[in-house]
């Protein structure tokens, strides 16, 4: 009877949300993507889906509505999974074929028949719960309102809206509520402050001095991220100024994306400059490693170098990472790994250490710490209390803990990307022009092209060799043959049907990366 209900239900409420015609989606890394016009039924179908992931997974699960850096008038549905992170890749065929059926009936048979596949528990027997979020773009509304009928589609199924949010903030409330945590926005907020004052308040005071930079600018990209850190601002001392002319030359700067999961820094060199000094991905990864690893060597200082090292610490990155980055933590003897482009890849290949740091040279990245390394962490900081509080060493596991609770382990979060960058440099003594100078970033290019189709391109060997089309390969091999300095790939959008290209020089006398995917 539960089931015939729940068919009834899912076939009245899909047919007031027609598919539009002319128009294909497909779920990629930023989830569904289009024209914000455009994008009801499909928005409604992710509500579908949603529900039914959180059926599956008897957990909650996180749907949130932004296209991030793309124009005002685009928007975009991606789902997050219980552990805060990306919906996984086998759910992406369904998310897919939901998207584009012609019709109620035929969405009707693609949930039955998927339901019976995955064994999910249909027709009101288990609940079902799909925390909402949103950025700030004119369409999010309306498209949120059909999120909330798709789930309503699903019996037992509810929908929370947390409101307003940045990308990260919603994925690190799901993570949150599902660890049994409390997981509102004020909750997130009130973490990363304390967190941040704890890493501020054991800065040494020897490296506290009246030279350091006590400005940040932060371009918030016309995004959400702009308004929640206006928020976090409030409950911190450090004051953010809103924009600066030119007499900020030399000044701290950042800047976040729309959704405010991507952080880059820069600085203008000099009043005369045209141009900005970037401090990417790859030296924000380089940055936390620093730290990390001489908080590890402060706090088993004491350990046989002869036994296996008591925490793995790895780093993982990408072909599209500069070279000069990947040479500098190698020097620093950081056990450096490559995955292709995405961060569903990059994210579970750290999450195999104890300690993982991640990041893209476009700024999307953070730091896991395995539940195991935690729990020893707070064990062994509860003995250094007792014996030897205010040592360095138990500093330094204070210094770890409070890292591990700053950065936002579901996923990128430019928020507190931010603070912990902020709060390293502190400790360090670093100006932003002394962070610039850990190593000097090998010259490279990065240009997209247009195209039809960007599934037509397929790469293997971590995105650095194209398989498909046929003898694309071929041709960019001969013309790279013509530079012996230089090395060029390609790889398809995640996104936009677009191919990148990726031309960078090689590094001289060492090991070329290409040879260590």
């Amino acid at each position: 009877m539960g089931e015939e209900k729940q068919r009834s239900l899912l076939l009245d409420s899909a047919s007031r949300f027609p598919l539009p015609h002319g128009v294909r989606f497909s779920y990629g890394t930023a989830g569904f993507r289009s024209e914000g016009s455009i994008l009801v039924s499909t928005v409604y179908r992710a509500g579908v889906l949603a529900a039914l992931r959180s059926l599956k997974t008897g957990s909650a699960i996180g749907l949130t509505i932004t296209a991030s850096h793309n124009p005002v008038s685009d928007n975009g549905v991606k789902i997050a999974d219980p552990d805060g992170g990306m919906m996984v890749q086998r759910w992406e065929p369904f998310a897919d074929a939901l998207a584009n059926a012609p019709d109620s009936e035929h969405l009707l048979q693609l949930v039955v028949q998927f339901v019976e596949e995955e064994n999910i528990p249909f027709g009101g027997v288990q609940s079902a719960e799909v925390l909402l979020g949103r950025d700030t773009r004119p369409s999010g509304e309306a498209l949120l309102e059909a999120a909330k009928h798709g789930i309503n589609a699903i019996i037992g199924a509810v929908a929370i809206d947390m409101g307003v949010l940045t990308t990260p903030q919603l994925h690190w409330m799901v993570r949150s509520r599902n660890k049994g945590m409390e997981a509102s926005e004020s909750d997130y907020l009130a973490q990363l402050s304390k967190s941040f004052r704890c890493l501020m308040n054991l800065v040494p005071r020897e490296r506290i001095t009246d030279s350091l930079d006590t400005e940040l600018v932060v371009d918030g990209a016309n995004g959400v991220g702009g308004d929640k850190l206006e928020q976090l601002k409030k409950m911190k001392e450090k004051v953010v100024p809103s924009g600066f002319g030119p007499e900020g030359v030399g000044i701290r700067c950042a800047s976040l994306d729309g959704d405010a999961d991507r952080l880059v820094y820069f600085l203008i060199p000099s009043a005369s400059s045209i141009n900005i000094d970037l401090i990417d991905g790859d030296k924000i990864l380089s940055l936390f490693a620093v730290f990390i690893k001489e908080q590890l060597d402060v706090l088993y200082k004491d350990s046989d170098s002869n036994n296996k090292p008591p925490v793995r610490l790895g780093i993982v990155q990408t072909a599209y990472a500069n070279g000069a980055s990947t040479a500098y933590l190698k020097r620093l003897g950081l056990e450096v790994v490559f995955t292709p482009t995405g961060v569903k890849y990059l994210h579970k290949k750290a999450a195999e250490y104890d300690i993982g740091i991640y990041f893209e040279a476009n700024g999307h990245g953070t730091v896991l710490f395995s539940e195991n390394f935690l729990s020893g962490l707070e064990c062994r900081s509860n003995e250094l209390a007792s014996a030897s509080s205010g040592s360095e060493q138990h500093k330094a596991a204070l210094r770890l803990l409070a890292v591990s609770q700053l950065i936002n382990q579901a996923v990128g979060d430019a928020l507190s990307g931010l603070l912990l960058v902020e709060a390293i440099l502190q400790h360090m003594g670093w100006s932003i022009r002394r962070w610039n100078e850990l190593y000097q970033d090998l010259p490279s290019r990065q240009l997209k092209v247009k195209v039809a189709d960007r599934n037509a391109v397929v790469t293997a060997s971590a995105e650095t060799q194209v398989v498909s089309p046929s003898g694309l390969q071929e041709l960019i091999d001969a013309e790279s043959g013509k530079h012996p300095l230089g090395r060029c790939f390609i790889r398809p959008s995640g996104t936009e049907d677009i191919i990148r290209v990726k031309l960078q020089e090689r590094l001289q006398g060492k090991q070329k990366p290409e040879q260590e995917l």
